[in-house]
């Protein structure tokens, strides 16, 4: 996915602005850039966080950085901030979102007289800099920004800087998040509104939907207003969010154990322990356990000192290696118990298989598989939060396929049904293919009640389709 930051400030805005975009490791793996405006100008470094840390890469840059605005990110794809020169006069510009009808927005721009896009490997053309040339077609920043917000079909956030403010625009349903931090001499807009709290910010305001505004070290003026709709990725909660993100006034850590609570409501197996995948699964455990009164416990740990996330590398081998390879297994925790384990969600079912595997190695008796979302049934239109080029990816679409041919599209609502006999069938078939004691996925309202705000605000196509 990604995560952006922004500064403007009376002072020197650089070292907010460096821990701001470090603490959105979490969003992105490939590019972390920072961009900056003061007496010089602009000025900017972008660097691969691939195989390193973004303190790691930058730390050299803050010493070199001078400025008072400032605005950079962590990407998942493109290299960004971009600085850009146009009849709006210079300024840097970073995104978060996804473009599906990228193709069409950028035959319109040849059309219209844009003479070349740069070409990142792979052929792809940076999503940033398209964003940017659809800005340029209008006459005025604003303008462009809400131009953006029309045009592209999927989602777009964006922070553009200029010599004087920060422009910045949530993307039209809301489907990412963005929040103003405030203290004496500055206001950020954040991503993720945990980011600003240990740099001396407090909560301003949380954008609303298509909600844009210009950033000055003096005030936050709204440019243009929330629109009434939105619908906002419930996987930020389940998943993708730190647990000490709020979105819409709901906490992440809350959320999932609110989430694990549900799940304990409806099941009825009796394990002697309850575990978490780390690190997204260990909260959903938490609310199963505190709600049952079955212990918590750690059956194998995450070596956080040198591996990262999983779902880094390009190749599913190498994720899947990974995967292996950061989890280390407690025997005394494992051996002859019943574990009920909660992960996040299963997409493909490999990773998981493995731990099962590995689980059953270390002497455990039964290992009960409690994902802590529906099944996942489509892949996402709006953020780039999986690396899956097929939804034939997805465990559950391999299994429908294989039950129901060609006419599986077609069938695809009655397998959402939790209710449905080809629902329960197919459940049955991942717990058999995964070689699982038990399986059983969060239902969709409970997992939306574990949220708390109203359903209609909530983005849930990956698991009914449903725009």
């Amino acid at each position: 996915m990604g995560g952006i930051f922004g500064v403007a400030s009376k002072t020197s805005c650089v070292q907010d602005l460096f821990f701001g975009i470090d603490y959105h490791s979490h969003l992105g793996t490939r590019r972390g850039g920072m961009a900056v405006y003061g007496k010089d100008g602009f000025n900017r470094a972008i660097h691969n966080i691939e195989n390193s840390p973004f303190r790691t890469k930058f730390e050299r840059d803050i010493e070199e950085l001078e400025g008072n605005l400032g605005i950079g990110c962590i990407s998942d794809n493109e290299p960004q901030p971009l600085l850009v020169q146009s009849h709006l006069g210079s300024f840097a510009i970073t995104t978060v979102g996804k473009i599906n009808n990228i193709d069409q927005l950028v035959q319109n721009a040849y059309d219209n007289g844009c003479t070349h896009f740069l070409e990142m490997s792979g052929g792809h053309i940076n999503a940033t800099e398209l964003v940017a040339s659809l800005i340029n077609q209008k006459s005025s920043i604003l303008e462009g920004m809400l131009y953006v917000q029309e045009m592209v079909e999927g989602s777009m956030t964006m922070l553009v800087m200029t010599p004087n403010e920060i422009y910045a625009s949530r993307d039209r349903m809301g489907r990412t998040p963005l929040a103003i931090g405030k203290k004496e001499d500055s206001y950020c807009v954040s991503f993720e509104c945990f980011a600003y709290v240990n740099l001396g910010y407090v909560d301003y305001k949380e954008l609303g939907p298509g909600e844009i505004v210009k950033i000055t070290p003096e005030c936050v003026e709204t440019l243009s207003k929330p629109r009434e709709k939105m619908k906002i990725c419930s996987f930020l909660w389940v998943y993708y969010g730190y647990p000490t993100s709020s979105y819409e006034g709901v906490n992440v850590e809350q959320m999932r154990y609110n989430c694990g609570r549900l799940l304990a409501n409806r099941d009825t197996v009796k394990p002697d322990v309850v575990a978490g995948v780390p690190d997204s699964g260990v909260a959903h455990a938490i609310g199963y356990a505190n709600a049952t009164g079955i212990p918590y416990s750690r059956p194998f740990i995450k070596y956080t000192p040198t591996w990262p996330r999983s779902f880094m590398p390009p190749k599913q081998s190498q994720r899947n290696m990974i995967a292996k390879m950061k989890l280390v297994p407690v025997e005394a925790l494992i051996r002859d118990k019943k574990l009920l384990l909660i992960d996040d969600s299963i997409v493909r079912g490999t990773q998981l298989r493995e731990t099962t595997e590995f689980l059953y190695q270390e002497g455990a008796k039964e290992v009960h598989i409690r994902p802590a979302c529906p099944p996942l049934m489509f892949g996402c239109k709006y953020l780039n939060f999986s690396r899956s080029n097929s939804e034939m990816d997805l465990i559950t679409r391999r299994i429908i396929r294989e039950r129901e041919g060609e006419n599986d599209i077609n069938m695809l609502d009655d397998y959402t049904n939790p209710d449905s006999q080809n629902y329960i069938e197919m459940i049955d078939e991942i717990r058999k293919q995964l070689n699982f004691t038990t399986l059983r996925y969060h239902r969709l309202d409970d997992m939306l009640a574990s949220i708390g705000i109203e359903p209609c605000k909530l983005c849930t196509y990956c698991w009914n389709g449903k725009e």
